[in-house]
């Protein structure tokens, strides 16, 4: 019993025991186990709070002299409850029989490696403890010097007190607040709002589709999450595997999954750096290491010919979708759903003119999301989906014409039809791209230079128009629409 014990003492929460039936299955902890259980949760909220107003903390405790010896008393028996409060838990768990099953299970010999996976797959538990089930070699790591900060300069025109001054504030707000702004799905307390949507979504992925959860371990030494909906068996759309991207505030919980898996494909949806389950932060090349390591795990753990991967990229997840197609040509195509050219230009118009030089800096040297430039370095098939009343892309909500979408498109017709390149003709081309589908349908059955409707038609090879707002999940019907696009290319 003792060492049974110890084994509960900082074992993971287990939530959820899958194939109980629909409504079964919660976790139910013995009545010691929750109350405790509430104290050290407590404990660690109060904690992370502290963590960030710790220098206002420590500028009181220096202002008034430190402790007085009853308060280090008081401190003591503070350590001593929250230490209480483990044993307690402990012992609730370990008189559990259901938590004593599941905590064996996680701790047996791995003799069979794919038996051991599917059988921790009949629990949702804490992420941190999971197991990993495919990593990447590690690269070689180089300290903050040899990676040559401050190397790169946005704004090299500047006098150089000026433009070391903006490289140093540049620095200091990527690292604190500017990637937060920019992916706000990192900041705990928007994921501690959606626990209950994520632990649901969750469920009803596995529930569901038999989705199988995974650990993936990237070459920069980050963890990602990962859920997979295998559908060869189920479907002659199958075969072909969907990985999804999600958005800046995008879960595979509760993202973009369901729409490929339910039009039959194989799909495989993974979170962000610093998201949910996913450590690290979504920074450019921590985001790369992420989609490489994933793209790797369909590869040689799942069994997916590259020539049979589709990668699915909505909103900013347009980027690492991207770098996927530009370093694994092969694959089937790629599909940019209300996704955007350049994250500068939408930067810019969501902050103050005057930061217009910092917005600048923090963009180009540290999160350079520039998703044409890679387009410029893929020759595979590519389909894009533009949202006609999207209100985050468009630098003008609700007017089309600024609609961010249209400059990837008119990138894309300039890398793979120089022609348009033309004065006149590119004129033409920005006029047909600001038309929504219905008035370019309207517009070719007219009477119109051969040119006009040349453009037109280029247009309708790359394009495809879906009448929502930005955070509306793309129907079955029209993402199968866009795959027989995809598969028409090759």
């Amino acid at each position: 019993m003792i060492k049974l014990l110890l084994r509960c003492l900082f074992s993971p929460r287990l939530y959820r025991i899958y194939g109980q039936g629909p409504g079964e299955g919660i976790y139910e902890p013995k009545r010691t186990e929750k109350f405790a259980d509430k104290i050290i949760s407590v404990v660690h909220t109060i904690a992370n709070i502290g963590m960030y107003t710790s220098p206002i903390i420590c500028m009181y405790i220096y202002k008034r002299g430190f402790f007085s010896w009853e308060e280090i008393n008081f401190l003591a028996y503070l350590f001593g409850s929250i230490s209480f409060s483990y044993l307690v838990r402990a012992f609730g768990r370990a008189s559990n029989p259901t938590y004593v099953e599941f905590i064996n299970t996680l701790d047996r010999p791995v003799e069979d490696r794919k038996a051991y996976f599917e059988s921790l797959r009949k629990y949702d538990f804490e992420f941190n403890v999971w197991p990993t089930t495919f990593k990447m070699p590690p690269t070689s790591s180089s300290s903050w010097l040899e990676n040559k900060p401050f190397s790169k300069c946005a704004n090299p025109d500047l006098p150089y007190y000026h433009r070391v001054t903006i490289q140093l504030l540049a620095y200091i707000a990527s690292h604190t607040f500017a990637l937060r702004l920019i992916y706000p799905g990192t900041i705990g307390i928007i994921q501690n709002m959606l626990w209950i949507p994520l632990f649901e979504g969750r469920t009803y992925l596995v529930d569901t589709f038999n989705g199988k959860r995974a650990k993936i371990l990237t070459a920069d030494r980050n963890t990602i999450d990962t859920m997979f909906v295998d559908n060869r068996l189920d479907s002659p759309k199958g075969k072909t595997l969907v990985i999804c991207c999600e958005g800046n505030t995008g879960f595979y919980e509760i993202g973009i999954m369901t729409t490929p898996i339910k039009a039959g494909y194989s799909t495989l949806g993974w979170n962000h750096p610093g998201f949910g389950g996913s450590t690290g932060l979504p920074f450019p090349r921590q985001e790369q290491h992420a989609i490489d390591a994933v793209v790797q795990y369909a590869i040689n753990d799942l069994d997916f010919d590259v020539e049979n991967i589709v990668m699915y990229g909505w909103s900013i997840g347009g980027y690492p979708a991207a770098w996927a197609a530009v370093n694994y040509p092969d694959i089937k195509g790629l599909i940019l759903d209300a996704s955007f050219d350049d994250l500068l230009p939408l930067a810019w118009n969501q902050m103050p003119q005057s930061w217009t030089l910092l917005v600048k800096e923090v963009v180009r040297s540290f999160v350079n999301l520039n998703i044409s430039e890679l387009l410029n370095k893929y020759s595979g098939p590519v389909q894009l989906v533009r949202r006609t009343e999207d209100e985050v892309i468009c630098l003008r909500p609700g007017q089309l014409s600024t609609n961010r979408g249209n400059n990837l498109l008119i990138n894309l017709l300039e890398k793979r039809h120089p022609y348009i390149l033309e004065d006149d003709i590119m004129e033409k081309v920005k006029a047909c791209t600001a038309l929504s589908d219905q008035q370019r349908i309207v517009l070719s059955r007219e009477n119109i230079p051969d040119d006009k409707r040349k453009i037109l038609q280029l247009i309708s090879k790359y394009l495809r128009d879906f009448r929502s707002t930005h955070c509306t999940l793309l129907p079955e019907d029209i993402f199968d629409a866009v795959m027989g696009s995809i598969n028409n290319s090759k």
